[in-house]
């Protein structure tokens, strides 16, 4: 990086771009320290942030109105805070843009980078000399130089390394977690150049306490986030199969894991539903980079296919208790409980208790589905079901099977256990074993 180009961390004016479960807690968390624009195409989640509310829940709402500004002016001013705009030219004078748009997959599980690449191309429109780019967005190794570096320089007229440069630094978010919020989870960090990547790494040191680690390239930063989640993925698929395996024999999963779990270096890994943007995601972005290159990933991939299985398994599993129960099957209610990809947080996205409610619908199982922490008109909107009112408790004695899918902390205080009229099965493994049929 050419001295002229360096500026001080003093001087950077951070725009976010995408303010969702990853963009609004950074760019909260820069506000405290810089002025922060971010910047989203939804201008009801803008105009629902500039009135202090986060509908993620990521971000409580007396922190978000601490940090909020009126005006770009008084942004300006206060040389620190946080404004949320759906106007591209509000984040033109910004010398440091950061991507935190979604990366997800199409229905044939192949990688889809057209968020991130119409954000580089709306920030190559405002992009100037001596800018900085850093992408936070989860990929395969290479999209960063390779796919997104072009758009920033054809439409902006700029040369890479010369003119800007560019960073990766993978988030770490873990939605509805309150405990390792961004500012505690230690960041990895990358840059272009070593004068970039020093730069970055200041930058993201100067608000993550948990501190950083800065990678010796781009390609490695990216890879290093895309294997946290495909290792995940692949130790819970095998505790999925452990699982499977466990019910033929009739033996208890949970009891054998706890058992095994007394071995210090034994991982506890759970059974259960593998979804959400992350771990159910990005072992693709993996995948198909490794095909490109001519290498089959058979483990990767193996772990996807076991782990997409199991929402079918359970509905089988629950359909065969019924009928040892001797209840009817077809025509019959079932309640679900739960339908976010994980407790306690209202994220529906690639959330994999669809599967078991289709599984379900396949025998002519009438299905309810109750959750007071997800969004009724998004479940409508993403999947196309109509929800019971979260101000409705369901009447659970009204139904031949209940299944609890997610262990929201409202449904551990409810009296769900079996009896000769109804099936009772915990995917989450949170009730007590008298009080279920069975339970992965």
């Amino acid at each position: 990086m050419n001295n002229e180009l360096l500026f001080p961390l003093n001087e950077t004016r951070i725009a976010v771009i995408g303010l969702g479960y990853v963009g609004l807690p950074l760019a909260v968390e820069f506000a405290k320290k810089y002025p922060t624009i971010g910047f989203d195409i939804s201008s009801s989640r803008v105009h629902q942030l500039a009135q202090g509310i986060d509908s993620t829940l990521e971000v409580e709402d007396e922190l978000l109105k601490s940090v909020l500004s009126k005006d770009l002016i008084r942004l300006e001013q206060a040389k620190k805070g946080f404004f949320p705009t759906e106007l591209p030219n509000d984040i033109a004078d910004c010398n440091v843009y950061i991507v935190t748009v979604p990366t997800p997959t199409d229905k044939h599980n192949r990688p889809v980078l057209t968020p991130m690449l119409k954000a580089s191309k709306s920030i190559s429109k405002v992009l100037k000399k001596g800018d900085v780019v850093i992408y936070e967005s989860t990929v395969y190794p290479g999209v960063t130089e390779d796919e997104c570096v072009p758009i920033l320089e054809q439409a902006s007229g700029l040369q890479f390394n010369k003119d800007f440069f560019v960073g990766y630094s993978p988030e770490r978010i873990n939605p509805g977690d309150k405990e390792h919020t961004v500012a505690k989870i230690l960041k990895v960090t990358s840059g272009s150049t070593p004068e970039a990547a020093s730069f970055v790494d200041e930058l993201y040191k100067s608000v993550i306490t948990a501190g950083t680690f800065k990678a010796s390239s781009i390609k490695v930063a990216e890879a290093a986030k895309v294997i946290e989640n495909s290792q995940r993925d692949i130790n819970i698929a095998f505790v999925n199969e452990l699982s499977k395996i466990f019910n033929l024999l009739q033996i208890d999963t949970h009891e054998v894991l706890e058992a095994a779990g007394t071995k210090w270096n034994f991982l506890p890994f759970r059974p259960g539903l593998v979804g959400g943007h992350c771990i159910g995601v990005d072992p693709f972005y993996l995948a198909q980079k490794a095909q490109e290159v001519g290498y089959h990933p058979e483990i990767i991939l193996a772990g996807r296919r076991l782990n997409d299985s199991m929402g079918k398994h359970v509905a089988t599993e629950v359909i065969k208790h019924m009928m040892r129960k001797d209840l009817k099957v077809m025509e019959s209610k079932v309640l679900i409980l739960g339908f976010t990809f994980k407790e306690d947080c209202p994220d529906v996205r690639n959330t994999r208790v669809i599967d078991i409610y289709q599984e379900l619908k396949n025998f002519d199982i009438e299905v309810d589905v109750y959750d007071p922490w997800a969004s009724p008109e998004e479940i409508a909107h993403e999947y196309g079901i109509a929800v019971i009112d979260k101000a409705q408790k369901p009447e659970l004695n009204h139904y031949s099977a209940v299944i609890l899918a997610v262990a929201h902390k409202d449904f551990k205080a409810w009296d769900i256990q079996k009896s000769a009229h109804q099936v009772v099965y915990d995917v989450k493994g949170v009730l007590s074993k008298e009080k279920v049929d069975a339970r992965l």
